[in-house]
Parts: C-alpha cells; structure tokens; sequence
C-alpha cells in the first residue's frame, strides 16, 4: 500500500495515496473507531457539505476576489460540485461518533476539495484547506448548516412526496368503496357501523394532517448559521458573506435558504430540528396505526377479521405450507418504533447546548436523517406492495356487519337504552339474532323491526 506525507498544525500524518483525505481526517479515523463501516457520516450531510462549500466560494469571489481569485473559485466548485453529486463518497470514512461540532467531518470535506480541487486544477497543493476551502466559515457554523441543508433536502424532495403518493392511494381506494359498509370497532370490541371508505378517509387526513405539520417545519429549518463562524459574532467572515453564501445556495438547490437572524441562537439551539422531527414522529405513529388497522383488517384468512384481502409478496413460514403475512405492515411498525427511539435522541441531543455551542450534532444529524430515509423508503414499499392492492371482500363485511350486536344501537330510540342492552345480551347468551331476541322479549313485532332496522343506514 502506497502512502503520502500530509501535515497540519500538529504535525505529519501518513495517508493512503488514493485517498483524496488529508491530515485532520486521517487523525480522526484513527481516532474513533467506532461503527467503522456501519455508523459513517450520513450521505445526505456530505452532499450537503459540497453544496455549503460551492456556495461559500461564490460568496467569497464575490467578497474577497482578492483571495478567491477566479482560478481558486473554479478549482472548489469543480471539487464541492463532486462532492454534492456523491461521486467522491469514498472519500468520507469518518463515524458519527466523533466531536460534537463535527469539525473532522468538516475538514474532511475541506481536504477532499482542496485535494480534487488542486488535482483538477494540474497544481498540487494549489487550494489549502482551511484558508480558501474553509474561508470565512467554522466547523461552528458550517455543521449546522450542512444539517439544515440536508433536512430540507430529504423532507421536501423524498419524504414529502412519499407521503403525498400514499395518499393518493386512499383516496383512490375511497372512491372504490363508497357505499360499502362493515362493522366500525372500537377498543378492538364491535361497534356500530360504518363505511369503509370513510375509515379509509381517517387514514388519509392522518396522512395529510403529516404533511401539513412536516412542511410547516421547512421555514425554520431554510434558516442557516453560515455567517456566524466560531461563535455567533460572524469573526473573520466579510459582511454580507452570510446572505451572498443564502443567496448562491438557493440557486443551487432551488430552495428558499435564508440567513439566520441570530447566530448565537443557530449555533447553540437545535429546536427546529426538534420541531420537525417531532412532525416525523407524528407520521410515524399515525403509519403504525394504519398498518397495523391493515393487518387487523387482513387477518386469516378463515379465523381472523378477514374484511380485506392484501397483496401476497412472499411465503410467511418455512414450516407451515402455504401460509401468508402481513409483511409490509410489519416493515411499517418497525419502522416506526425506530423513529420514535430516534425522537429520544433528537430530544437529548438538542438539549446539549452549553454556552455559544451544541456538542451532541453528529448524533443528532444521524438519527434526523436516518428517519427521514427510513420513513421515506418504508412509505414507498407499503404503498407499492400493499397499500395498493388492498381489496375489500365485501361479503365477508357484510356477513360481519349483521352478526355485530351493537346494531342493538339503531333500536335505542324505540325501545330504549336499557332495552336494547337486555336484547344484546339475550342475543349473545342464546345465540340469537337481534331480531329474534327483540320479538322474544316483546319489545317489537318482527314486523315493526324490519321498518325500523337497517343496518346500512347507520352510517
């Protein structure tokens, strides 16, 4: 294995030749082994470094043409440009479990430009990576950024419309049952009647309810720490960097990315990525309510509920023949329970603000991140392979629906509360159909049950 000499401020490290790393990142993959090659930096950060750093050069050239000269500028976009498209992935090696700044992902993403960007350029050594690549910028500043970046990236272009073609799928499958109806069930007991497609349509405006709480999360978190440097004051950035740095990244991304209005709140305070991840908790409790209805409503196929038939993906037992699950629905709740785990975390770590700075970033970015991708993917595959294909057996509803003693409900303005109680439970005890309980125990003839009773009416 062939090596190279870099050196930084404490000295010289050795570093693999065919790794466009320097010093600082070699130090800390050394450093922290832990995770190594399971808990690396998210993807979606270091794409989102590129994008930070294509932008500060603009904004830079644009301030200091004097030291981002047009041959430096060129160099770094070539380089962030790379970085951004996740074609120098390999390049990134370094855990989670790091400083709570991110300072050696940072570096990382500085010696990687600096090193490609000196490559492209045919001068070795051309870019430093802390005087052109890391100008006007801190670890401080640039790590929150990088997260806020990545958030809006993944929530407004991936989970987002994720989200929005599930809930297409109900509202599609609500104008193919309309007038169907079954028996509603509460505390998982009969209940009165109620239509299929409007179980359907609570599953919907869960869902939308979601989005709505997701996308009112997006303000907050297009407000960016870029500027603020090492601790709020904006030291050793130009004026203007923050906004012009805003400014280049919105054209590169097409989102709207604003400066925050105060810095010391952006580099020490989390919560609005607190706040949006709570919005991802909220989807994922309503995505285990709904799968889990899902796999209620499938349950058999002769000894459970069995209302609605779901698509059959894969064998369910490798000892019982011909057995199928509700496998889709089981990826959703574990899912689930994941990012609601997560949500801890996110909590703890935002809370880890001491003075002009949070320390727990790393882990944070992680599990925001890590949710985001899992509601996403998790989202698309029940759509694609369940939700989609759900079929109500309508027979099966109806047969459901007139076997329900809390039909008993209809009688209530006839025969009374009390009454129609004592008919359910004469019912139930015999075995008896409510009517045949009703005209037993004389409140009504069967004549005057057939004019008052009609279950599909209830609704």
């Amino acid at each position: 294995m062939a090596y190279r000499i870099e050196h930084d401020s404490m000295g010289e490290v050795r570093v693999r030749a065919d790794r466009l790393w320097g010093a600082q990142t070699e130090r800390s993959r050394q450093n922290f082994k832990i995770g190594v090659g399971v808990e690396t930096m998210p993807r979606e950060i270091i794409h989102a470094f590129g994008l930070l750093k294509h932008a500060a050069a603009l904004a830079n050239h644009a301030l200091r043409p004097e030291r981002m000269t047009d041959e430096k500028l060129s160099a770094i976009v070539q380089a962030a440009s790379e970085v951004a498209q996740g074609k120098l992935d390999e390049h990134f090696p370094l855990v989670v479990w790091q400083t709570g700044s991110g300072t050696q992902s940072n570096m990382n993403a500085n010696e990687v430009i600096a090193n490609r960007g000196s490559e492209w350029a045919g001068h070795p050594g051309f870019l430093h990576p802390n005087d052109d690549v890391n100008m006007s910028q801190s670890s401080n500043d640039t790590f929150p950024t990088a997260m806020h970046i990545a958030s809006v990236l993944i929530l407004e272009d991936r989970l987002l419309p994720a989200v929005g073609e599930l809930i297409t799928t109900f509202r599609r499958l609500e104008a193919e049952n309309q007038g169907v109806v079954k028996s509603g069930r509460t505390h998982l007991q009969d209940a009165t009647p109620i239509a299929f497609s409007q179980e359907i349509s609570g599953w919907r405006n869960s869902l939308e309810r979601d989005r709505d709480m997701i996308a009112q999360a997006l303000p907050f978190l297009r407000e960016l720490a870029l500027g603020g440097t090492a601790v709020g004051t904006g030291l050793n950035a130009p004026k203007g960097f923050d906004a012009g740095a805003a400014r280049a990244l919105s054209e590169l991304t097409g989102k709207d990315f604003v400066p925050a209005g105060n810095k010391f709140h952006a580099l020490t305070s989390k919560d609005e990525l607190v706040f949006a991840h709570g919005a991802m908790k909220a989807l994922a409790c309503d995505m285990m309510k709904i799968a889990n209805d899902v796999r209620w409503l499938a349950s058999g196929p002769r000894l459970g509920l069995g209302e609605i038939r779901i698509p059959e993906n894969e064998p369910g037992s490798s000892i019982m023949p011909g057995k199928v699950n509700p496998t889709q629905c089981e990826q959703v709740t574990m899912v689930a329970v994941q990012v609601m785990g997560n949500d801890v975390a996110v909590g703890m770590a935002a809370s880890q603000g001491n003075f002009e700075l949070n320390v727990f970033m790393p882990v944070l970015a992680c599990n925001f991140l890590q949710s985001a991708r899992l509601l996403t993917e998790s989202i698309v595959s029940f759509n694609d392979n369940c939700a989609a294909g759900i079929v109500a057996d309508k027979e099966k509803m109806r047969r459901n629906l007139h076997d329900s003693l809390m039909l008993a409900t209809a009688l209530n303005p006839y025969i009374g509360y009390e009454n129609a109680a004592r008919t359910v439970k004469l019912a139930f005890k015999e075995g008896l159909s409510l009517k045949e309980a009703c005209v037993k125990l004389g409140y009504l003839t069967p004549e005057r049950f057939d004019e008052v009773f009609h279950p599909e009416q209830m609704v």
